[in-house]
């Protein structure tokens, strides 16, 4: 992963998955586990296939790079043990999209992330653990992901600093390479109110291994302003995932319409990020779909 960073000024990231999902009428979501069970029905393993398989052509019809992840977002011990699922489900999602990769046929540089959430609502700041509180309870699933053989670990749509660095003492003790992801408001901070460079310094000064970088996702492009950013803190922000909408998540939540902004303005600002800032990895999130990714690839060189 490190290798992939250095060698590469652009890397693509998946854009939605859940929210595409959540649109598709022939298939319904779990209350508890959204997604994750998809893995185990025919028509679901479907859906899932034709996500992935769109965004990896996308990164293989320009020789990009590209990053995917596992489909385990609420899939934490808490929800997989109150389900009626099967107690390894993460590991069977994992190899599920190990499956899919192993599989495609164009020639393309795929990496798999193990993909976490955290505990409440990823609105919801107030309701975020304390460090210890989440190293305990994302710790198993953290491992279960880390036993499959993932080649890196991600915590996203995270609006807690306190969480997010015990999610982030979790994936250090696995020995894998892992990504802390932020969710952002409009006046660019972490939904608790800390500002960026802050955040990041927190996370890494309570780990020894630190994470390999940052993103924020769930977010629009234009609330980040990488120019309040410490010369530190620039370096260790690598990647963002941002949805199509500019809306503040307060007005996006529950929607029943899909929100966006022109795919260009919003790809226009995502260019610009990496051209004017470097930000490596770009991808989308709530709203995006294959055009949003198309327009990346096609704009920058």
């Amino acid at each position: 992963m490190k290798d992939l960073l250095e060698e590469h000024n652009f890397i693509l990231a998946e854009a939605a998955v859940i929210e595409r999902l959540r649109r598709n009428e022939r298939i319904d979501l779990d209350a508890n586990l959204v997604h994750t069970p998809l893995v185990h029905s025919e028509e679901g393993r479907t859906a899932l296939r034709s996500l992935y398989q769109e965004y990896l052509g996308i990164a293989a019809a320009t020789d990009r790079p590209i990053l995917l992840c596992t489909p385990t977002w609420r899939a934490n011990r808490e929800r997989v043990e109150a389900s009626t699922q099967r107690q390894d489900i993460n590991v069977e999602a994992a190899k599920f999209l190990q499956g899919l990769v192993a599989d495609e046929s164009r020639k393309v540089t795929a990496k798999i992330g193990g993909l976490i959430g955290c505990k409440n609502d990823c609105y919801l700041p107030e309701e975020g653990l304390s460090l210890n509180e989440a190293r305990d309870f994302h710790k198993w699933q953290i491992n279960e992901l880390a036993s499959a053989a993932v080649d890196f670990l991600i915590a996203v749509t995270l609006p807690s600093v306190e969480e997010a660095a015990g999610i982030a003492l979790a994936m250090e003790a696995t020995g894998l390479p892992y990504i802390i992801s932020f969710v952002i408001g409009s006046d660019g901070r972490v939904l608790d109110g800390t500002e960026i460079p802050a955040a990041i310094e927190y996370v890494d000064a309570k780990t020894t291994n630190n994470p390999l970088g940052y993103f924020i996702n769930c977010s629009y492009p234009s609330f980040l302003n990488p120019e309040t950013l410490t010369e530190e803190s620039s370096g260790r922000l690598i990647g963002l995932q941002a949805n199509a909408s500019s809306l503040s998540h307060a007005e996006l939540e529950g929607s029943k319409e899909l929100k966006s902004e022109s795919v260009s303005e919003w790809g226009r600002l995502m260019v610009q990020l990496n051209r004017d800032f470097g930000l490596k990895i770009l991808g989308g999130c709530c709203g995006t779909d294959g055009k949003h990714l198309e327009y990346l690839t096609e704009s920058i060189t």
